[in-house]
């Protein structure tokens, strides 16, 4: 089993920027992939960035390329998110997701079913 803990969350204005961190503890030999996915109500999760802790590939929605950038400590297990130059259109949910299947690579967007390991989640807001 692989526990997800996540923080970094909270309100910003339009042009500021967060960071995000998620620590993973457990099994997490098995481990392909970390990353995030956010959600706002009555819409679908979308896969906004995820890196691979097989070789360090990444993958970026987008609507965060270019602003967002994400990276690994691979002594601490922890994934981080740094979100630049933030929007309104980015307020939701996030929530940390670690998959022992997929692989990253430009293609089909991430699929939430692809990922078996869930963070609590954190909110975002974005004020303009």
């Amino acid at each position: 089993e692989v526990q997800l803990v996540e923080s970094g969350g909270g309100l910003v204005q339009a042009g500021g920027s967060l960071r995000l961190s998620c620590a993973a503890s457990g099994f997490t030999f098995d481990v392909d992939a970390i990353g995030w996915f956010r959600q706002v109500a009555g819409k679908e999760r979308e896969g906004v960035s995820f890196i691979s802790s097989r070789d360090g590939s990444t993958y970026y929605a987008d609507s965060v390329m270019g602003r967002f950038a994400i990276s690994r400590d691979s002594a601490k297990n922890t994934v981080y998110l740094q979100m630049n130059s933030l929007k309104p259109e980015d307020t939701a949910v996030y929530y940390c997701a670690a998959s022992t299947t997929a692989t990253i690579a430009p293609g089909p967007d991430p699929s939430p079913s692809d990922y078996d390991y869930w963070g609590q989640g954190t909110q975002v807001t974005v004020s303009s």
